[in-house]
Order: structure tokens, then C-alpha cells, then sequence
């Protein structure tokens, strides 16, 4: 079991990273900072680089510390905001991933909510400062919190849609 949660926490975590890095480098065939906030801009949310950066140093976060099992449920929670905010952006897609759907993200969110709720494993950094197992409770509300903050970032930054249909010089004032 403590071999398959490593696997897991290692691919998963170091994807979300990976992404996270793409959206505000040029590394891992990322478009830079610059095209990070063209991407939320065109799916319609404000905040500008402040959102770009938020959103990659969630993921860069999230990821790394989901690799290494450090602070199980808090990173996990993270991680599932960061990629509810991507579901509600490829919604409208589908499910498939190859129709630009929410298939992939919604992984990375079951992923991070059962690592949240299974806990890391022995091969972690939360075995090696002790936390053996994080209170029930607390890895559930980690998960209700991350998909509420998805949700709730949703709300707070997406644009209206009359915003929408303004000219692109009103649309990147933000």
C-alpha cells in the first residue's frame, strides 16, 4: 500500500507542479507569466497577474508538498481548489479531455481528495515528522474546503457576461 500511495503522491503531485510552472514560466513548454495571464483573461477571469501567479504558486505548492506527503490534507486541499477552478472553466466542454473537457482536472481532484482521506503513506514526510494519520475530520474538511474555494474563486473572479462582450482594451484593464 505505502509503495502504491508514493507512486500516486509522485505522479500527481508532480503534474499539478509541472502545471503550476507552466503558467508562470517559459519551462516545460509554458507560455511565461505573459501568457499565463492571457489564458485566465480569455477564459474570462480578472486579477491579471495577481490571479496568474496565485493560481501557479497554488499548483507549484500544492504539487510539491502532495510529492513529498508533507502536510497531506492542506496541500491536498489546494490542489483541489486550484483544479475545481479548471473544471468550471471546461465545463461547458464535456467530460472529454480531447474535446478541451474536464476530464483531467477532475482527476487530479478525486487523486488529492483521496490522499487527503488515505493519508500519504510510511514513505512520506508526514511519517518522518510523526504524523502517522491526520484526524478524520479534518482530512474530509480539507476536501469540502478545497472544493468550496474552487467554487468560490469561480464566483469572485469570473467576469459577467455582459463583461464579456466588452471591447479587449476594456477586458484587459484588470
Amino acid at each position: 500500500m505505502d509503495t502504491g500511495l508514493l507512486i500516486l503522491r509522485l505522479m500527481a503531485g508532480l503534474l499539478i507542479a509541472g502545471h503550476g510552472v507552466q503558467k508562470v514560466s517559459f519551462r516545460l513548454g509554458g507560455n511565461g507569466l505573459a501568457g499565463g495571464i492571457e489564458e485566465f483573461r480569455r477564459d474570462g477571469f480578472r486579477g491579471g497577474s495577481l490571479t496568474a501567479l496565485a493560481a501557479g504558486a497554488g499548483q507549484i505548492g500544492s504539487g510539491l508538498f502532495l510529492a513529498l506527503g508533507a502536510l497531506t490534507p492542506m496541500a491536498a486541499m489546494v490542489a483541489i481548489g486550484v483544479m475545481t477552478v479548471a473544471i468550471t472553466v471546461k465545463w461547458s466542454h464535456g467530460l472529454w479531455v480531447q474535446n478541451d473537457g474536464y476530464e483531467y482536472p477532475l482527476v487530479l481532484v478525486v487523486v488529492a481528495a483521496v490522499l487527503s482521506l488515505t493519508g500519504p503513506g510510511r514513505w512520506s514526510a508526514d511519517h518522518l515528522a510523526g504524523l502517522t494519520s491526520w484526524p478524520v475530520w479534518l482530512s474530509v474538511a480539507a476536501v469540502v474546503l478545497g472544493l468550496a474555494s474552487g467554487l468560490l474563486t469561480r464566483v469572485i473572479l469570473h467576469r459577467p457576461l455582459a463583461d464579456e462582450r466588452t471591447t479587449p482594451d476594456a477586458r484587459t484593464a484588470d
